[in-house]
Order: C-alpha cells, then sequence, then structure tokens
C-alpha cells in the first residue's frame, strides 16, 4: 500500500495540488486507522488530509480512480474476461477452442434496467462489467483512451433508449403532480449518470491493470483551473475559471491585506533616540517610518476583438473583482477604435450583462471591426491623455496582431509621458510575439514592463505584484 499512496502524491503534485510532506505523512497515518477494504472510507480519508481546496477535488478524483481502482478479488477474473473478449462481442473458450453462444445484448439492457429501477448497486456493478466485456472491445497493450472505449459501450447500449425505458417503468403513475413529475425526472438522470460513472470506473480499472497506474494517469492528467491557457481553453474549462475567479480574488484580497496590516518601515533613527531620553539612553521602544499603503490608479485597455474576447473577458473580471484595491479604475474598450465603459462595472451589476453591454453599445468599431492598435492607441490618447496624471498606471491586454496595419507607435509614447507606468498583459506565448502580424517589439519599447500572461495564476500573480503596497514599477517577463 505504502508504494500506491507515495505514487498517488506524486500524481497529485503532478497534476497541480500543494501537498506538503507533513500532509503525505498525515494521509499515512490516518490510512492507518480505517479498513482499506472500504474504498470510500479511504477516499474521503485522503480527501481530508490532502485536498485544501474545492478547486483541486477534481484532480484529486481522477487520480484516486486511478490508483485506487483495482479491487484485488476480481483481478485475476476480469483480467481473464479481457483477454478472452473479442470485438466481436463473442468470448472464447480456452479449453475447447469453441465460441461462446452470441452475446444477448436485450438481456443485458433488461438486467440494467431491473437494476436501475430497483437501485441496486450491486447488480448494476455486475451489469457494467458485463458491458464492458461484450461492448467496449478492448484490446490488452492497444494505446486507446478510456473515453473511446465509454462512447463504444454507451452507443452499443443505447442510453437514448435506456432513458425511455426508465422513464416509463418509473412515471407509469398518471397521478403525479408537476412536481412530482419532475423530482422523478432528476431521479432518473441521477441513475443514469451512476450506470456510467460505473462503467467507465470498470473500463479504468482494466486499463490500470493492463497499462500500469502511471501510464493511464498520464493519460487522464488535465490543468486545474487557475493553469490552462486562456485562449485554448474548451467550454468546460471556461465555465470551472468562470467559478474559480471568485474564490481566487477573495483569497488574493485576503492575502493582500493581511500584508498591509503587518508591513513595517524602516527604523526612524532620531525619534527613537529621543525617545530613549525618557530611559536614560536606551532604545527599548525603536520607532519606525511606516509607509503608506500604495493604492495605484489603473486605467484598463482591453483589446476585445473575436481573438482576444476570451482573455479581455477575465481580465475585466479579475481586475474589477480587486477595484478596491485601487485608488481609482477606468476601463476601455477597442477594436480599431476606442470608447470608455467604465460605467458599464457600477457596483451590484451583474458582470454577463456588463460585457454584452459593451459588445452591443460600445463604441468600438470604427472601419472594418478588425483589430487596428495604431489607430485605437492614437484614438485614447487624444481623447484621455490630458486626464493622466502621475498616478496613473495605464494595462493594456492584447496580442498586438495589428492586422498588417501601420503601428503607429508614437501614440503610445506620449501615453508613457503621461502616465505613471504603461504595463501591457499578452497571453499569446513569448516565441509568437513579433511572428506574422504582431507588432509586439514595436509597443513594448514604450512600456515599463510587458508580461505574457496565459492562465488565471499568472493574472493573479500580476495583479498581487501591482497592488503590494509601495510597489515598484514590475519589470519585463
Amino acid at each position: 500500500m505504502l508504494p500506491v499512496i507515495t505514487g498517488f502524491v506524486d500524481e497529485l503534485r503532478r497534476s497541480g495540488v500543494p501537498v506538503s510532506m507533513v500532509e503525505a505523512i498525515d494521509a499515512m497515518k490516518a490510512v492507518e486507522a480505517i479498513d482499506l477494504s472500504e474504498r470510500v472510507a479511504l477516499r474521503e480519508t485522503l480527501r481530508a488530509t490532502l485536498v485544501k481546496n474545492l478547486r483541486h477535488e477534481r484532480a484529486f478524483d481522477t487520480a484516486f480512480d486511478v490508483y485506487f481502482s483495482t479491487v484485488p478479488a476480481l483481478a485475476e477474473e476480469d483480467a481473464d474476461s479481457l483477454d478472452q473478449a473479442q470485438p466481436g462481442g463473442e468470448v472464447s473458450d480456452p479449453e475447447s477452442g469453441a465460441q461462446a453462444p452470441a452475446f444477448d445484448l436485450e438481456a443485458l439492457v433488461d438486467s440494467l434496467l431491473e437494476a436501475l429501477e430497483g437501485l441496486d448497486a450491486e447488480a448494476l456493478r455486475r451489469g457494467a462489467r458485463d458491458a464492458v466485456d461484450n461492448l467496449a472491445g478492448m484490446e490488452p497493450g492497444r494505446p486507446v483512451g478510456g473515453t473511446y472505449y465509454l462512447y463504444r459501450t454507451l452507443r452499443r447500449l443505447d442510453m437514448d433508449d435506456l432513458e425511455e425505458q426508465l422513464t416509463e417503468a418509473l412515471l407509469a403513475d398518471n397521478d403525479l403532480t408537476e412536481f412530482e413529475r419532475r423530482l422523478l425526472e432528476e431521479e432518473i438522470e441521477t441513475r443514469l449518470e451512476m450506470l456510467r460513472r460505473e462503467i467507465e470506473e470498470e473500463i479504468r480499472r482494466r486499463l490500470v491493470a493492463d497499462r500500469g497506474r502511471d501510464a493511464v494517469a498520464r493519460t487522464l492528467r488535465r490543468p486545474l483551473a487557475e493553469d490552462v491557457d486562456l485562449m485554448h481553453a474548451t467550454r468546460a474549462e471556461l465555465a470551472e475559471m468562470e467559478a474559480a475567479i471568485g474564490p481566487l480574488t477573495r483569497k488574493l484580497a485576503a492575502r493582500l491585506a493581511r500584508r498591509r496590516k503587518r508591513r513595517t518601515g524602516r527604523l526612524d533613527f532620531r525619534r527613537t533616540v529621543r525617545r530613549s531620553l525618557a530611559t536614560g539612553g536606551v532604545p527599548v521602544d525603536p520607532q519606525f517610518r511606516y509607509p503608506r499603503p500604495h493604492r495605484p490608479e489603473v486605467w484598463l485597455l482591453c483589446d476585445i476583438s473575436g481573438s482576444m474576447a476570451t482573455f479581455s473577458r477575465f481580465t475585466l473580471q479579475f481586475t474589477h473583482a480587486m477595484s478596491t484595491h485601487f485608488s481609482r479604475l477606468r476601463t476601455f474598450a477597442f477594436v480599431d477604435t476606442v470608447d470608455e465603459v467604465t460605467e458599464f462595472f457600477g457596483p451590484g451589476v451583474d458582470f454577463g450583462s456588463a460585457v454584452d453591454r459593451i459588445t452591443t453599445e460600445a463604441e468600438v468599431v470604427w472601419l472594418d471591426g478588425h483589430s487596428d492598435y495604431g489607430n485605437s492607441l492614437e484614438t485614447f490618447y487624444s481623447r484621455y491623455g490630458r486626464q493622466m496624471t502621475s498616478r496613473t498606471t495605464v494595462i493594456i491586454t492584447g496580442d498586438a496582431r495589428n492586422n498588417y496595419r501601420p503601428a503607429r507607435d508614437s501614440a503610445l509614447s506620449e501615453v508613457a509621458r503621461a502616465a505613471r507606468a504603461v504595463i501591457w498583459l499578452n497571453p499569446e506565448p513569448h516565441a509568437y510575439w513579433d511572428t506574422g502580424d504582431s507588432a509586439m517589439s514595436h509597443y513594448a519599447r514604450h512600456c515599463t514592463s510587458v508580461h505574457e500572461v496565459r492562465t488565471l495564476r499568472q493574472l493573479e500573480e500580476f495583479v498581487e505584484n501591482l497592488t503590494l503596497p509601495s510597489a515598484r514599477p514590475l519589470q519585463n517577463a
């Protein structure tokens, strides 16, 4: 068991879940106090000792299913069935060499339907094993992911038809109220999801038995929500990041508040000597010069064109969630011209509605709706340049892809002279800068700092450094 748990901890770390040595030792001590045959107790014990953040539970569950999926009593039986199973649905007899009778799909569906109606967990588990045996077509040693086998099994089971039959069986009573009917429909969805999980777990267990835990864990490993590339995230990953922004900003705000509270200043020598006169010249009460908390005035200038829409959305959401740590926050959006949208993000305004208003009400298109950084920067300076002060920090978010138009970066140099600092956040990898229509180098020379920001974690680190007390201008990343 020790190698399995240490491998499990290593996989958590590779997935991005922070697990210290002390926490790993605590997990080992906790495991000694439970029955290892109780899989649920083992999972919850390890979760309680190793997971500190709700966002990390998905990575924990995936790793646990891989490293603790094999049930010893079934390992030999399933290995034999996996060797004997054929893609066509027939199982060979190792003694006689003859083919077993053809698989009866209708009988399997009937048994699964009966298990779902009666919520018989053991019968459902047996049905899932039979379905994988005969429908998945698993081949030992073949480098195919579990999703492929899951798709094949569910497709041949015809989950839509199974749902219809289960609905007819459970909703046979026509005297149900509308509320009771809705509750039963949700219950049907829950039971079908139970079947899907049983099949998925069975497939994963057999893959582990065939290839080993480390190989399967490597194929199933997914980055945490805060480490997903914003420019290439799937719909599901975007939803996870949306849910992660709130906790991230609250954690960051609390950390910044603690830093400001315990911040100490430089020793005030004169006041210390003066105070020591009351104690015979002994400096028992040192005096310090406490710095004033630095709260920058931030102007956020976002490219909201099609290629940058996702990145700009998360930048806007994250920055406005931290707005209390700025003395002032003004927001501007542009495509080929610029418009101020600060009023769209007033107190109590739903963020999604504010973003929708930007796309429909803000005047950000001047000519053809393709990014034009040159015209946007010139318009930005001509309209708002005189309102900048030595306390203004301008943050520009965009990939600097100018559609082969003139960079006209002289406008940015004027902005840099008027403002305290100009910081550029680019969501593209550094290797892509100045390739194709990118004019990043033209703009970078006028910026105080330029940063590659591709994930929520990098965005969090940037905002934290920006809002540190008495923070100096950030250096180029």
